[in-house]
């Protein structure tokens, strides 16, 4: 048990102290060996641990240029790649600053030791909006574990009173949803599936999923004209709501914001010096007016009539006394 004890302790202190300019020598590595409460051994068996650590696909070198000393040289990402991995984690909202934490800790064991510092940067995520549900990472294992098994899953769907209380919707009673898919949109977690109560597709916020169970019974199979992309652009970005193509006279600075919302794709085409066009397909709700709204006039809304009269009626009950 010693010996197979003393492998792992061998690959862990090279791991979490070595580099290509920070290399450790057989006696460094002894002494690890000793403060773990190993008795100290001569260099053979240690040298043979590396060697066997190396046939498993472990990437030490062996730099023989003074005497032996050995470092790891690949690991499974590199400084850039976890960097970004990390403010992945510390701006996800659905990730509560506990878990956070958790992540971005094992998340630095992957880069050199020279580079750690480096990460610390990253570390303050506390001043965040983030939210407060522990169970969301596990909610979404469930999800996808039931999307590729094709079962049903169940759970609750809870809404925020006034008091910031929780209260689940419909006194409390079992949503039970095929799922389809997962969604990432502005900032949020989604599943999108069929609804056996509403008879439809429908999505749901994964932050307000409580208790969620998956079933034995076989999901409901998805429409054969049923296509996550095309549910995504029109109905979800922009939620609920009749949907219809709309035209927008937009002034040239909007763009980027027009490709940020509906794609490179979407059809635009310049009307004068200062403004384009955009044409595309959405879902009219108070989000989607909103959204026109929050452009502070360099947006217009033309087409068609009955989007034009969802404005008005919207900025009407702004102007009502």
């Amino acid at each position: 048990m010693e010996l197979k004890h003393r492998t792992l302790l061998v690959f862990k202190f090279l791991w979490e102290t070595t580099d290509e300019t920070h290399t450790a020598s057989l006696e460094q590595i002894k002494d690890y060996l000793e403060r773990c409460g190993l008795s100290r051994s001569d260099s053979r068996p240690i040298k043979n641990d590396i060697d066997q650590l190396i046939a498993l696909g472990a990437d030490i070198v062996v730099d023989r240029r003074v005497q032996n000393r050995y470092f790891v040289a690949t690991r499974h990402f590199d400084t850039a790649e976890v960097k970004l991995l990390i403010d992945a984690v510390q701006s996800s909202r659905f990730i509560t600053p506990k878990k956070s934490r958790a992540l971005i800790a094992k998340l630095s064991t992957f880069v050199e030791p020279s580079q750690k510092q480096l990460l610390n940067r990253q570390l303050y995520v506390d001043c965040r909006a983030k939210a407060d549900n522990e169970a969301v990472l596990r909610v979404v294992d469930h999800i996808h574990t039931a999307i590729a098994d094709g079962r049903k899953v169940t759970f609750r769907y809870f809404d925020y009173t006034p008091t910031k209380e929780k209260v689940h919707r419909h006194g409390g009673a079992l949503y039970a949803v095929s799922p389809y898919a997962m969604l990432w949109n502005s900032d949020q977690y989604y599943m999108v599936g069929f609804s056996d109560a509403r008879r439809l597709v429908a999505t749901y916020r994964i932050d307000r999923i409580d208790s969620l169970s998956i079933t034995a019974e076989a999901a409901v199979p998805r429409p054969q004209n049923f296509r996550i992309s095309d549910y995504f652009a029109p109905a979800f970005s922009m939620f609920s709501g009749e949907e219809c193509e709309v035209e927008l006279l937009c002034e040239n600075k909007l763009m980027s914001s027009i490709i940020d919302r509906f794609g490179e794709s979407v059809r635009t085409e310049i009307t004068d010096e200062r403004h384009f066009k955009a044409t595309a397909s959405v879902a009219l709700s108070d989000n989607f007016y909103g959204w026109v709204f929050a452009s502070g006039g360099k947006m217009r809304l033309l087409n068609p009539p009955e989007a034009v009269r969802g404005f008005r009626e919207i900025l009407e009950r702004y102007a009502e006394n």
